[in-house]
């Protein structure tokens, strides 16, 4: 099983994100689950989502305290929400930072997993017209972890965001390609 761990912030979709990645993973087939971990935050606030995906029916329905994979879509939560904590050896944290990731293994000394970096802003704004990074940074967690197939993004995405799912497909392809470990 591939447990994976979101964290945003309030309005940038890692709600979203979590459910996108389920779906798809269901349409190939498999086992999985998306639920948010949040209580009366507002736009803005510090929120986190989880999924699982697997080839067999996923009982548990907890939170994910040992994720596979975490994507971090506000690079801000790095300094408050330490969302590195708990992460497996050999798992893989996905940054949106234009910063290297070898810049950021050195500046918070990360050393037993995997660090990934994309700058999804940047591609969210250049493609979206809009700093919301949360389909962008699903296709870089995609790249760096082949937990579903690109293509199988396509359906949900068209389903969840209508006549923007376009922007928003194209927005995953970029940061699929241009995601740095």
């Amino acid at each position: 099983m591939l447990e994976i761990r979101f964290h945003g912030r309030g309005g940038q979709g890692a709600v979203t994100s979590a459910e996108l990645l389920a779906v798809a993973a269901i349409s190939e087939g498999r086992y999985a689950q998306s639920f948010p971990s949040f209580g009366p935050e507002r736009r803005g606030a510090p929120v986190v989502a989880f999924s699982r995906v697997d080839d067999k029916q996923i009982k548990m329905r907890f939170a994910v305290g040992e994720p596979d994979v975490v994507i971090v879509l506000d690079p801000s939560l790095l300094k408050i929400a330490s969302p590195h904590k708990g992460i497996k050896k050999g798992g893989v944290l996905v940054i949106n930072t234009a910063k290297s990731p070898e810049e950021i293994k050195k500046e918070f000394g990360y050393e037993g997993f995997r660090v990934a970096t994309v700058d999804a802003t940047k591609i969210a704004i250049e493609e979206l017209g809009r700093a919301i990074t949360n389909t962008t940074m699903l296709g870089a967690a995609v790249k760096m972890t082949g937990v579903i197939k690109p293509e199988s993004i396509e359906e949900p995405l068209t389903h969840r965001f209508g006549r923007i799912a376009a922007r928003n497909l194209k927005s995953f392809k970029r940061a699929f390609d241009e995601v740095r470990e």
